[in-house]
């Protein structure tokens, strides 16, 4: 008896095989033809719109905060050992009587969604999000906010949703 191989038709010769790979495929054309070239150059699909984006500000203060990417909000804020996407922002804010962790709570727009994590603070995040009651978060915790929420870190340090906005 003859020796059957799988996967292959009789004109197509096996792929090489290299000694220290797990799996040998099958060599196969290609089923689609190179794309079509304009004038030289093939054309890369422009964006037709800027995506909308929240923002935040702490305290007083006059400038915005993006949230084109996460932020990791506290007294000396560090980045996650793994960074899935972005990088994050790291925003510092001062904290006398120690109330805000050093990496106390991280802003994220997923979508159109803003979420805010604690992250394991000690003193935990109160998130006041309109029209509710003040909601104490667990250590960890996460929840969906709306423009308008207020997030009190501690030590006078009060984050505001503000409404999207486009980037320029």
């Amino acid at each position: 008896m003859g020796d059957t191989v799988v996967g292959r038709a009789p004109h197509q010769p096996l792929a090489p095989v290299d000694p220290n790979a797990d799996t040998v495929l099958p060599h196969r054309e290609p089923k689609h033809p190179e794309p079509r070239r304009t004038q030289g150059r093939t054309k890369a699909p422009r964006p037709t719109s800027t995506a909308p984006i929240y923002s935040f500000l702490i305290g007083a203060l006059k400038d915005p905060i993006s949230l084109d990417r996460p932020a990791r909000i506290g007294r000396k804020p560090s980045s996650p050992r793994i960074v899935v996407g972005a990088q994050p922002r790291l925003v510092r804010v001062v904290s006398p009587q120690r109330e805000v962790s050093a990496t106390h709570l991280e802003l994220r727009q997923t979508g159109s969604s803003i979420i805010v994590t604690d992250l394991r603070s000690t003193n935990g995040t109160v998130v006041l999000v309109p029209g509710s009651t003040p909601r104490k978060l667990l250590q960890g915790e996460s929840v969906v906010v709306s423009p308008g929420t207020l997030v009190d870190i501690g030590d006078e340090n009060i984050l505001q949703i503000l409404p999207l906005e486009r980037l320029a």
